[in-house]
């Protein structure tokens, strides 16, 4: 494997390549890797440079984080293999999918993405005991294509009677699950719905006060996140990408760095139908036809 000769540009502009590839080792010579835009910027980059260093001594290659704007935009970069891998919440998989004619191709998921669960919170004080006292109140989703900040949390106020467009007094969209804590933080909206995962990594870091903001009801579990290439990408790339995933161990002190930042105990294989689910509710919720 070549040396690797390059480093990260840092910001909200980021776009990072890690070295050159060494002549030969592939016919495809980098790597380019997105994730939807469901915290800042600048945390995705932090989180995405220990695991771009280590794909890429894996790979042989080079690897470049290329951000985008918005959820929809991830899924047209794949689609349209700007990028060579994303990170997809289960519904932009599902949206990925549908643009790319069935050629997006989830490789692996955390473990935690097999049982994930949303969360709705709230302000000490508000009232807001059950999903049934959000009627009449203000909500914050996450992005309009989030499958844990919108579609799942709207799939099971669906399912106990509550239409938020109806039954709500507004219903608003932060854009990010660190933006929804914030939006309900701050008394902006009345309650908020988001990714279980971003909240409990808020108060394990002291970023919100638990006993301020607290938590009204978690949905049951669903299957969530996973990283995603396309059909098009050769098998034997598809399976070495696969490979450096699930190699990931807790117990080396490297791969415990990558894991922690990815909030994942270890990396797991996955499959286009462990997603049916999804598309399912995001067609009952009417978000997908």
């Amino acid at each position: 494997m070549g040396r690797a000769l390059g480093g990260w540009a840092r910001g909200l502009g980021l776009v990072a390549v890690l070295g050159l590839a060494a002549a030969g080792v592939h016919a495809q010579q980098v790597l380019r890797v997105t994730a939807i835009p469901d915290e800042s910027p600048t945390e995705l980059a932090r989180k995405f440079e220990p695991l771009g260093q280590y794909l890429q001594q894996e790979l042989g290659m080079a690897v470049q984080w290329t951000p985008v704007t918005d959820y929809a935009a991830a899924v047209e970069t794949l689609a349209h293999r700007k990028v060579d891998l994303a990170w997809f919440g289960g519904f932009t998989f599902v949206q990925a999918q549908q643009r790319s004619q069935g050629k997006a191709v989830p490789l692996v998921q955390r473990q935690e993405d097999a049982q994930f669960r949303s969360v709705f919170i709230t302000r000490a004080g508000s009232g807001i005991e059950a999903l049934a006292d959000l009627k009449g109140r203000t909500l914050a989703f996450g992005s309009q294509s989030s499958t844990s900040g919108h579609l799942m949390p709207r799939h099971y106020l669906l399912a106990q009677g509550i239409n938020p467009d109806a039954d709500l007094k507004r219903v608003s969209f932060s854009g990010a699950h660190d933006a929804t804590i914030a939006a309900v933080a701050s008394g902006k909206v009345d309650a908020g719905a988001l990714n279980i995962s971003v909240w409990e990594k808020f108060v394990t870091e002291g970023r919100v006060d638990a006993s301020q903001v607290r938590v009204v009801y978690t949905t049951p579990a669903y299957h969530d996140y996973n990283w995603t290439v396309h059909a098009d990408m050769p098998a034997e790339l598809q399976e070495k990408i696969r490979q450096a995933f699930l190699k990931l161990d807790a117990a080396d002190p490297a791969g415990q760095a990558i894991l922690q930042l990815q909030r994942a105990t270890r990396f797991i294989p996955t499959e286009a139908a462990n997603y049916d689910g999804i598309r399912a509710a995001a067609q009952s919720a009417g978000l997908l036809r």
